[in-house]
């Protein structure tokens, strides 16, 4: 089952029910039944205020983001959707930090809930590190349906692989 490389993992059951849902071509209704519309997110300046904004709400008093912005060298085969990247540098007598975000930059035109669940992921890193519990649960604290996304959005990276582009 090469096509559902997105889901190793899932139980069984969940993977046969997939496969039937493909082998009776109903992936790309379902998915545009649940998600009609894809976000207006286009440009790094905008990706970078939607993370602002979402990392303000939720995350205050964690340390600022310098820099937020699509990547098209993300694989997204390579299970990297997005990446968090850490800096810190000495100049002179002073540290600089610097906290960044990347997109893939196949989420361009993506649903507006695909997007946040990616942001949310990535934003949780800058509290823990490691995909542990803590990790989950900030996630779910920023976006209760973070595990529903985040399989949707499997979802969607099949159709991808399938049949091309859902949106326009």
């Amino acid at each position: 089952m090469s096509t559902l490389k997105y889901l190793t993992g899932y139980p069984a059951e969940t993977i046969n029910q997939v496969q039937q849902v493909i082998t009776d071509e109903r992936l790309s209704e379902i998915l545009r039944k649940k998600y009609p519309q894809c976000h207006s997110v286009r440009t790094d300046k905008q990706l970078y205020e939607f993370t602002v904004a979402l990392k303000n709400q939720f995350m205050s008093k964690a340390q600022p983001l310098s820099r937020a912005q699509y990547d098209s060298k993300i694989k997204v085969i390579q299970h990297a959707l997005g990446q968090h990247h850490y800096i810190t540098r000495v100049q002179g007598n002073k540290t600089k930090t610097v906290n960044e975000i990347k997109i893939a930059s196949v989420f361009r035109i993506a649903p507006e809930a695909f997007l946040k669940m990616i942001v949310v992921h990535e934003l949780a890193h800058f509290r823990e590190k490691e995909h542990n519990k803590s990790f989950y649960q900030l996630c779910r604290h920023m976006e209760p349906n973070y595990h529903q996304y985040e399989f949707d959005l499997r979802l969607y990276l099949t159709h991808l692989d399938l049949y091309g582009e859902l949106y326009s």
